[in-house]
Order: C-alpha cells, then sequence, then structure tokens
C-alpha cells in the first residue's frame, strides 16, 4: 500500500480498549476508518462520526454485513471483536460460538463476496498453554484457534492474505477492564485488602502502543509475507511473576498494596509460563518499558 493511495479500513471491536485505540490510531496516521458494531455495543470510547470516521450498526445477518462491507470498500479489515471468558458457563456455549466463530465467519465471508482480500486477525497465547503447539488454555481461546482453521478456507479458494496477532496481556491509560492492573490501581488508591494467589505466574504485559504498532506493522506486512496466513506472538519478552509486578506498582504509585499472597488458589490451568516459542511482527520490538508503563496507567 503506497503512502499516496488512500487509505481505508474496517475495524471490529472497536468498542473495546484495544479496538478503541487502534481506531484513533488509525484516524491520526490520516486513515478513513469505519467502524462494524453491533446494535446494543456502545460508540461512547470513539470520537464522533464524520467524514474520516464512519460507524456501521451490525443486526447479525450475513447478507447485511455483505451490505456494509460494499459500502465501506476497505482495503484492510482488522478483525478484534470477540468475546473474552477466562472461564466458562454452560449458558456461555451460545455467546461464545456467535461472537468467536459466527460473526467472524460472517465477516470473512463478506470480505470474500467484496473482493475484500486483506485481514489483520486477533488470537491469544492462550491457545498455547505450556507453550504447546495447540493446547487452548480455555473454551474462549479454543474458539479463537477454530476460526483461524476457518480462515483457512477463505485463503485458500478466495485469495485472503492473513496477519493473525496472538496477544499476550495489554494495557495502558485509560483501561478500565476489570483485570489484575486495575485491581492493583484500586488497591493502591483505597488501601483496600486483596487475597490473590501465590503470585508465582509469569505475566507478559505489552503497552497499548507497543501493541498498536504491531496492528500496523501487520498490516504492512500482508503486501510482502510469502504465505498467504502468518501468526506471530505480541510480546513483551520479559514476563514477570505477578508478585514482582504487584511490587514495581507499589513503587510506581507510592502507595503500598495489602495483598494476602495465597490467599486463594490459583485458577484451574492457570499459566504459569507464557507461550514463548513464538515469532514476533518483522520490525517489531516494544518501546514502552514496564514502570513507564505502570506510571502511564496509574496516571491515568
Amino acid at each position: 500500500m503506497s503512502a499516496a493511495a488512500p487509505r481505508r479500513a474496517l475495524v471490529t471491536g472497536a468498542s473495546g480498549f484495544v479496538g478503541a485505540a487502534l481506531v484513533r490510531r488509525l484516524l491520526a496516521d490520516g486513515w478513513e476508518v469505519h467502524v462494524l458494531l453491533r446494535e446494543s455495543s456502545s460508540a461512547d470510547g470513539l470520537p464522533a462520526a464524520g467524514p474520516q470516521l464512519q460507524l456501521h450498526r451490525h443486526d447479525g445477518s450475513t447478507l447485511q454485513l455483505i451490505d456494509i462491507m460494499r459500502a465501506a470498500a476497505p482495503q484492510v479489515v482488522f478483525h478484534l471483536a470477540s468475546l473474552f471468558l477466562a472461564a466458562h458457563q454452560p449458558q456461555d456455549i451460545e455467546r461464545l460460538i456467535n461472537a468467536n466463530l459466527l460473526f467472524s465467519t460472517q465477516l470473512v465471508e463478506a470480505m470474500a463476496a467484496c473482493g475484500v482480500r486483506k485481514l489483520v486477525n486477533t488470537g491469544t497465547s492462550w491457545e498455547h498453554y505450556q507453550d504447546q503447539a495447540y493446547n487452548p488454555v480455555c473454551l474462549y481461546a479454543a474458539t479463537k484457534a477454530a476460526f483461524t482453521a476457518l480462515l483457512r478456507y477463505y485463503v485458500e479458494v478466495h485469495g485472503l492474505r492473513v496477519v493473525t496477532l496472538k496477544l499476550f496481556d495489554t494495557y495502558g491509560a485509560g483501561d478500565t477492564r476489570p483485570k489484575v492492573l486495575n485491581l492493583l490501581k484500586r488497591l493502591a488508591n483505597e488501601g483496600s485488602a486483596l487475597a490473590m494467589s501465590p503470585g508465582e505466574q509469569l505475566v507478559d504485559l505489552v503497552y497499548i502502543e507497543d501493541v498498536l504498532d504491531a496492528f500496523l506493522l501487520a498490516c504492512q506486512q500482508l503486501d510482502t509475507q510469502p504465505q498467504a496466513m502468518e501468526e506471530y506472538g505480541v510480546s513483551s519478552g520479559q514476563p514477570l511473576p505477578l508478585k514482582d509486578i504487584a511490587a514495581l506498582y507499589a513503587q510506581v504509585s507510592g502507595k503500598p498494596l495489602n495483598i494476602a499472597w495465597g490467599g486463594r488458589p490459583y485458577r484451574e490451568r492457570e499459566v504459569m509460563v507464557p507461550w514463548h516459542s513464538y515469532r514476533s511482527v518483522p520490525g517489531w520490538q516494544p518501546r514502552v518499558g514496564l514502570a513507564q508503563g505502570l506510571a502511564l496507567f496509574h496516571a491515568a
């Protein structure tokens, strides 16, 4: 894609933390961005719609999604929409399949129907429990891998070119997701106490701006990669025990954290050592160190 060419992207998952940040980055870089949202999804975290940012509401049907794809006519699709559940209940099955398999397949069907060939897909390091080639930590991870298997059909038959970025733990300023860093932030600000696992599990935290760099480099990679399908891990390369991250957060925030380590057991299939036999996006490396990133996160 030449710098002079008009750049137009369609983004799914823009109501989430990473997706909204990607939309803002693309807009700042001069892209025309089309955002695909469910009818029930909030657009509160996005800039106001206008000529450079257009919102499309999906009614759940494949045919309407084809109409949206044809109207948006993107050069590349960034697919970040998913339902994340660390552990599922029986009543979650339909939601997981609908979000992570049905909608994702509708999306690439619409791409194939409209001649859109370039996809940056989002997977998870949790597809690789105990560093295995495929061993899903949970059903969520299994659905992400299942979609990758479905993608092969669209690559072989319809000529799609795909980069899948398998994310580790992402974080950044303005992140309000109920993840461990927001627990630490609450402890620091409120002085409350919390029982946690023994804290020896390694956690791989990647700052949001570095994650966005990986997405944009993956987009460029679509033009040059020899294989039609590639996958990369987006890792800091320096996972740390949760205990050490909490200690660094206390140091950065200047506030003690009242944590009862070992006050609760590890989660079933806890990832003690993250996937490490990944390849990184060519030319990508994280630029924001953990201490700097935690300071930015805490100050927001």
